[in-house]
Protein backbone atom coordinates (compact mmCIF):
# COMPACT_ATOMS: atom_id res chain seq x y z
CA UNK A 1 0.00 0.00 0.00
CA UNK A 2 1.68 3.10 -0.91
CA UNK A 3 1.81 5.91 1.55
CA UNK A 4 -0.39 3.93 3.69
CA UNK A 5 -0.51 4.34 7.01
CA UNK A 6 0.51 1.28 8.88
CA UNK A 7 0.71 0.36 12.15
CA UNK A 8 2.55 -2.64 13.82
CA UNK A 9 0.88 -4.46 17.09
CA UNK A 10 3.40 -6.50 18.43
CA UNK A 11 3.02 -9.37 21.15
CA UNK A 12 3.82 -13.05 21.39
CA UNK A 13 0.32 -14.09 21.41
CA UNK A 14 0.57 -17.39 23.10
CA UNK A 15 -2.29 -17.29 22.98
CA UNK A 16 -4.09 -14.70 20.94
CA UNK A 17 -6.96 -13.36 23.16
CA UNK A 18 -10.56 -11.79 22.55
CA UNK A 19 -8.56 -8.67 24.09
CA UNK A 20 -6.06 -8.93 21.53
CA UNK A 21 -8.55 -8.84 18.75
CA UNK A 22 -10.45 -6.11 20.27
CA UNK A 23 -7.33 -4.23 20.31
CA UNK A 24 -6.89 -5.10 16.47
CA UNK A 25 -10.37 -4.11 15.37
CA UNK A 26 -10.00 -0.43 17.16
CA UNK A 27 -6.53 -0.13 15.25
CA UNK A 28 -8.25 -1.36 12.54
CA UNK A 29 -10.31 2.04 12.55
CA UNK A 30 -7.30 4.66 12.63
CA UNK A 31 -4.83 2.75 10.32
CA UNK A 32 -4.96 1.74 7.04
CA UNK A 33 -3.54 -1.66 7.64
CA UNK A 34 -2.14 -3.28 10.38
CA UNK A 35 0.37 -5.51 11.16
CA UNK A 36 -0.17 -8.27 13.70
CA UNK A 37 3.79 -9.24 14.36
CA UNK A 38 3.98 -12.27 16.50
CA UNK A 39 7.93 -11.81 18.39
CA UNK A 40 9.91 -14.25 18.23
CA UNK A 41 11.34 -14.09 21.81
CA UNK A 42 14.14 -16.78 22.63
CA UNK A 43 13.97 -15.93 26.48
CA UNK A 44 9.73 -17.58 26.51
CA UNK A 45 9.12 -21.06 26.57
CA UNK A 46 5.74 -20.65 24.15
CA UNK A 47 2.98 -22.89 24.53
CA UNK A 48 2.60 -22.80 20.63
CA UNK A 49 5.55 -22.44 17.75
CA UNK A 50 5.36 -18.72 16.10
CA UNK A 51 3.98 -20.50 13.22
CA UNK A 52 0.90 -21.90 15.14
CA UNK A 53 0.39 -18.35 16.32
CA UNK A 54 0.27 -17.11 12.88
CA UNK A 55 -1.96 -19.92 11.46
CA UNK A 56 -4.48 -19.07 14.43
CA UNK A 57 -3.99 -14.65 14.45
CA UNK A 58 -4.59 -15.39 10.13
CA UNK A 59 -7.87 -17.32 10.96
CA UNK A 60 -9.18 -15.18 13.99
CA UNK A 61 -8.19 -11.90 11.86
CA UNK A 62 -9.86 -13.44 8.50
CA UNK A 63 -12.55 -11.28 8.13
CA UNK A 64 -10.63 -8.16 8.83
CA UNK A 65 -8.75 -7.32 4.84
CA UNK A 66 -6.42 -4.82 6.20
CA UNK A 67 -4.90 -6.86 9.13
CA UNK A 68 -1.32 -8.58 8.14
CA UNK A 69 -0.36 -11.33 10.20
CA UNK A 70 3.86 -11.43 10.34
CA UNK A 71 6.81 -12.47 12.34
CA UNK A 72 9.67 -10.99 13.61
CA UNK A 73 12.59 -11.06 15.13
CA UNK A 74 15.08 -8.42 16.94
CA UNK A 75 14.45 -5.10 17.92
CA UNK A 76 10.67 -3.45 17.17
CA UNK A 77 12.48 -0.59 16.41
CA UNK A 78 14.09 -2.81 13.39
CA UNK A 79 10.68 -4.82 12.42
CA UNK A 80 8.95 -1.32 12.43
CA UNK A 81 11.34 0.18 9.99
CA UNK A 82 11.16 -3.24 8.08
CA UNK A 83 7.46 -3.02 7.86
CA UNK A 84 7.14 0.59 6.86
CA UNK A 85 4.86 1.30 10.18
CA UNK A 86 4.11 4.69 11.51
CA UNK A 87 3.04 3.49 14.82
CA UNK A 88 3.31 0.53 16.61
CA UNK A 89 -0.13 -0.05 18.60
CA UNK A 90 0.38 -1.46 22.23
CA UNK A 91 -3.35 -2.76 25.01
CA UNK A 92 -3.50 -0.85 27.98
CA UNK A 93 -5.99 -3.13 30.43
CA UNK A 94 -4.80 -1.51 33.75
CA UNK A 95 -2.58 1.26 35.37
CA UNK A 96 -0.37 -1.54 36.17
CA UNK A 97 0.23 -2.11 31.96
CA UNK A 98 0.70 1.48 31.52
CA UNK A 99 4.38 2.07 33.42
CA UNK A 100 6.18 -0.72 31.53
CA UNK A 101 4.35 0.17 27.99
CA UNK A 102 5.25 3.79 29.01
CA UNK A 103 9.12 2.94 29.65
CA UNK A 104 8.75 0.65 26.18
CA UNK A 105 7.76 3.66 24.37
CA UNK A 106 10.46 6.09 25.60
CA UNK A 107 13.37 3.29 24.48
CA UNK A 108 11.95 2.52 21.20
CA UNK A 109 11.58 6.19 20.68
CA UNK A 110 15.22 6.94 21.66
CA UNK A 111 16.08 3.68 19.34
CA UNK A 112 14.39 5.34 16.34
CA UNK A 113 12.86 8.73 16.91
CA UNK A 114 10.11 8.57 13.81
CA UNK A 115 8.56 5.64 16.12
CA UNK A 116 5.40 6.39 18.04
CA UNK A 117 3.81 4.59 20.01
CA UNK A 118 -0.01 4.40 20.44
CA UNK A 119 -2.12 2.71 23.44
CA UNK A 120 -5.46 1.27 22.87
CA UNK A 121 -7.61 0.01 25.82
CA UNK A 122 -9.51 -3.19 24.76
CA UNK A 123 -13.29 -3.37 26.26
CA UNK A 124 -13.86 -3.48 29.94
CA UNK A 125 -14.64 -7.29 29.43
CA UNK A 126 -11.60 -8.19 28.32
CA UNK A 127 -9.62 -5.78 30.68
CA UNK A 128 -8.46 -8.45 32.97
CA UNK A 129 -7.89 -11.01 30.16
CA UNK A 130 -3.78 -11.79 29.63
CA UNK A 131 -2.63 -14.88 27.60
CA UNK A 132 -0.56 -15.79 31.24
CA UNK A 133 -3.63 -16.20 32.90
CA UNK A 134 -5.77 -18.14 30.15
CA UNK A 135 -2.47 -20.83 29.91
CA UNK A 136 -3.40 -21.23 33.52
CA UNK A 137 -6.87 -21.64 33.56
CA UNK A 138 -6.37 -24.42 30.76
CA UNK A 139 -3.52 -25.82 32.66
CA UNK A 140 -5.98 -26.37 35.50
CA UNK A 141 -8.58 -27.32 32.96
CA UNK A 142 -10.93 -24.56 33.79
CA UNK A 143 -13.11 -23.06 30.43
CA UNK A 144 -11.23 -21.14 28.86
CA UNK A 145 -14.34 -20.46 25.88
CA UNK A 146 -15.18 -16.74 26.49
CA UNK A 147 -12.09 -15.41 26.83
CA UNK A 148 -10.52 -16.80 23.36
CA UNK A 149 -11.23 -17.83 19.67
CA UNK A 150 -13.10 -21.21 19.79
CA UNK A 151 -9.91 -22.48 17.68
CA UNK A 152 -7.64 -21.35 19.65
CA UNK A 153 -9.47 -23.01 22.89
CA UNK A 154 -9.65 -26.05 21.26
CA UNK A 155 -5.92 -25.80 20.59
CA UNK A 156 -5.01 -24.99 23.46
CA UNK A 157 -6.85 -27.86 25.60
CA UNK A 158 -5.27 -29.97 23.38
CA UNK A 159 -1.93 -29.26 23.47
CA UNK A 160 -2.11 -29.33 27.68
CA UNK A 161 -4.25 -32.43 27.75
CA UNK A 162 -2.23 -34.45 30.39
CA UNK A 163 -2.20 -37.83 28.91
Amino acid sequence: MNGARIALFPGSFDPVTNGHLDVIQRAVRLFDEVIVGVGHNQTKAPIFTVEERLAQLREACARLPSVRVAAFSGLLTEAVRGFGAVAVVRGLRAVSDFEYEFQMALMNRELEPQCETIFLMPRAEYSFLSSTMIREIARLGGDISPFVPEAVARALVERLRVP
